[in-house]
């Protein structure tokens, strides 16, 4: 005789971001334990859970094991725009479970939960802190039930009453031992951690029976509209341009690029451009954009280099205030490559956008909290996969440093990275300082194998004919032939 499955009801829990790490929302009914060091944002994750959910036909208790009333709590509680002031009292209700705590009489802590469970008959139930509850029951000799008993009574007590229901605790290890962590169907642990003048917040799902939660470590900001959690970008699809023929090539808006690469770049196409301090990079990536915004497309730039506003040519700078190219903030402290892909594909979404540029690779490393820098690579890999899967196509620079040879920032490092590399450098000719380029890679496709020079005035990329008669041209100093050097453009 086969049983029939049993349905799950997933609730939304209002804090962005962390429905996906938990695998479609909350369970419902379920009985849960949000634990982590004080401070880490255990509250602050539980009021925006209730106010989210908490309804006249499902209310919420919120019972508090403080010395201090509930209203010193809310009074920091109330600075975040999820609170809602009309709820309190009427679908939210905060108990004191003080003085029966100090007791040290679990049995009486039980029993005064189990009253207000009768009067309210709640749909959520947040007990804050809970560690608390458990050094009260050690700290006393009137004990009559075990720590053990009472998590087994309460549990059940929730299960009956069909409440979803929240535990908060003050544990520093996931290792503590607790049968609590044994009973709970879900166990959220909070993290955070401070590595200079860095502080990052971190979440884990450890436990949530019945459903596949995202593994791993996920980054979280506490702003002013409470928490925003950070999942990793969604995978793109299995198909890619590697095996489907190419729908359109991109046109760069540089005279002469388009035919290096091959027609243009294929779109939803990855590329990177790698070259020197002042050697075009930026100017190419401007370029990439306003040629987009003459064939009415829309772009998105994420600028570390500099300001977006700033230094970038007049025609970006417009784009940038008519709203035809959309800007994502990169200046937010203890920054994570998850939330910054969050940040692009939510600007690409909005803005339907065709084109982005991210300015630069350099830039936004440096611009990570530290505990992000070490898997950057493998990082960077997964938020290009995803957002070319938007069918988006994708330019990025990255400065070609000594410092960022052993991270394989050099174009022959990031081959797995990109679908295509142009490189930039600097030549020296005739005690000169000449600017030269070149496609090194467009994926599944015929290019140029030319060694181009170039030259930037007020229009912007000018490109030279071939520079034949020369050797050793990327070594930086170039050993002349018997053929002569071109004439090319003047700097301007």
């Amino acid at each position: 005789m086969s049983m029939a499955k049993a349905t799950i009801h997933r609730l939304p829990t209002g804090v962005p971001g962390l429905d996906d790490i938990l695998g479609g929302g909350l369970p419902e009914f379920s009985f849960n334990v949000l634990a982590g060091p004080p401070g880490c944002g255990k509250t602050t994750m539980a009021h925006q859970i209730m106010f989210a959910l908490a309804t006249r036909e499902r209310p919420a208790l919120y019972f508090t094991v403080l010395g201090e009333p509930p209203l010193k709590m809310l009074r920091y509680q109330q600075q975040f725009g999820f609170f809602d002031s009309e709820k309190v009292g009427q679908s939210i209700h905060f108990i004191n479970l003080a003085e029966e705590a100090g007791t040290g009489d679990l049995g009486q802590v039980l029993d005064r939960i189990v009253d207000e469970v009768h009067r309210h008959g709640p749909g959520l139930v947040f007990v804050d802190s809970f560690r608390s509850v458990v050094l009260a029951g050690r700290g006393g000799e009137q004990t009559f039930i075990s720590l053990q008993q009472f998590i087994q009574q309460l549990g059940m007590l929730m299960t009956s009453w069909q409440a979803t229901t929240f535990l908060l605790g003050e544990y520093f290890h996931d290792s503590d031992p607790s049968p609590i962590f044994t009973v709970a169907d879900g166990l959220i642990w909070l993290r955070q951690s401070v590595q200079g003048n860095s502080m990052v917040r971190k979440v884990e799902v450890m436990k949530m029976r019945g459903q596949p939660t995202q593994p791993g470590l996920h980054t979280f900001r506490i702003g002013d509209d409470g928490i925003r959690m950070f999942a990793p970008p969604p995978l793109a699809p299995t198909s890619s341009p590697l095996l489907e023929p190419f729908g359109h090539r991109v046109a760069m808006g540089v005279p002469g690029l388009d035919a290096m690469l091959g027609g243009g770049l294929p779109a939803g196409y990855s590329l990177l451009v790698a070259g020197p301090s002042g050697s075009g990079k930026s100017i190419l990536a401007g370029a990439f954009l306003a040629e987009g915004a003459r064939k009415g497309e829309t772009g998105v730039i994420a600028a570390f280099e500099q300001r977006a506003d700033h230094s970038r040519g007049r025609a970006v700078v417009e784009l940038i205030k008519n709203g035809t190219v959309g800007v994502v903030d990169t200046r937010a402290p203890g920054l994570s490559v998850d939330e910054m892909s969050m940040l692009l594909l939510a600007e690409i979404h909005r803005l339907k956008a065709t084109r982005l540029v991210i300015d630069s690779l350099s830039g936004f490393e440096l611009a990570l909290a530290p505990t992000f820098r070490e898997d950057f690579r493998e990082s960077l890999a997964r938020m290009v996969s995803a957002l070319c899967g938007t069918g988006v196509t994708v330019l990025m620079t990255s400065e070609l440093e000594d410092r960022y040879t052993e991270l394989r920032f050099s174009p022959y490092g990031t081959a797995f990275l990109t679908d295509a590399i142009i490189v930039q450098r600097y030549i020296e000719v005739d005690s000169r300082l000449q600017r030269v380029m070149a496609v090194v890679k467009v994926r599944a496709s015929a290019h140029s194998d030319e060694v181009r020079q170039f030259s930037i005035d007020d229009q912007g990329i000018r490109i030279g004919q071939p520079l034949t008669g020369y050797e050793g041209l990327f070594g930086g100093s170039p050993t002349r032939r018997a053929v002569p050097l071109p004439d090319v453009p003047d700097d301007g």
